[in-house]
């Protein structure tokens, strides 16, 4: 069964619509580059005719070292995503880590509401989004199994969440590493709302480093073939147009310019995995 459908301002969502490709860098850093980036990546979406929605952090509360960069804040960073929205014309997603967080974004106007990995258990975030009327991108927390996430759904549908995404980042897998077990997709279908998968969190090696998280984003495009042969309505990912110099996950975002040579094989497959299932 398809998942339910809805739309992120025109973006339509689950059900029997394009790929969804939710994408941008880790944090939020010059503006400039900010806007170039989503130019970028929406030019590239409306190539592939698939939904775009601008991903990036006013805030990243969750970093190995504390005095590593975490963002330009919330009132800084809301202005900058309503500025991208403005002038690119695509829909923008952020974290969220408190109620407080939840209302100031929501009221806004950010259209999309991420609960981080490490929160999405937290029923009082999950509930606040739930209330918020933006569409709800919960992460499934590294310690959970995918059918915990039809308990995490309903908390947010309980407190009126009508639009709700599922995002897959990865098991952890001893302490410095993160497996994706592609038999948990069956499972998260079952569930009934659209399922993204967050391609470059799940090849990250928290802390592996020690002080930085690494990762291997060289598998990209194999993971991204295989999230889509196994039925996603999403696909999540970080890209920075020098990824090396990234103030956040500089080891596995993925550069801006390589992008077109491996998505649109990747788009294709999605369109005719869909239609097999839709048969």
């Amino acid at each position: 069964m398809p998942a339910r459908a809805f739309s992120i301002g025109e973006v339509p969502v689950g059900g029997e619509a394009p790929l969804l490709l939710i994408a941008g860098p880790c944090v939020l850093e010059d503006p400039d580059e900010m806007l170039l980036t989503a130019r970028t990546l929406a030019d590239l979406a409306r190539v592939l005719e698939v939904g775009y929605v601008f991903k990036s952090s006013y805030l990243k509360d969750n970093r190995t070292r504390g005095e590593s960069p975490r963002g330009p804040g919330l009132d800084e960073g809301l202005a900058l995503l309503l500025r991208i929205r403005e002038e690119v014309g695509c829909p923008v997603l952020t974290d969220v880590h408190s109620v407080e967080e939840v209302e100031a974004a929501a009221e806004a106007g950010i259209d999309v509401l991420q609960i981080p990995a490490f929160l999405s258990r937290q029923s009082r975030l999950l509930e606040a989004a739930g209330r918020s009327g933006r569409a709800v991108n919960v992460k499934k927390g590294q310690f959970l199994a995918p059918e915990d996430l039809r308990h995490v759904a309903d908390k947010v549908a309980a407190a009126g969440g009508e639009r709700i995404l599922l995002t897959e980042r990865g098991t952890s897998f001893g302490y410095h590493d993160l497996v994706v077990d592609f038999r948990g997709f069956a499972t998260a279908h079952r569930i009934g709302w659209p399922w993204v998968y967050d391609l470059t969190h799940s090849l990250q090696r928290p802390s592996a480093e020690g002080t930085v998280s690494g990762g291997t984003p060289a598998l990209a495009p194999m993971m991204a073939r295989a999230a889509v042969a196994a039925g996603i309505d999403g696909l999540f990912l970080e890209a920075h147009p020098e990824p090396s110099r990234a103030l956040s996950d500089a080891s596995t975002q993925l550069p801006l310019d390589s992008l077109s040579s491996w998505l649109p094989l990747v788009v294709e497959l999605h369109r005719r995995v869909q239609e097999a299932r839709l048969r």
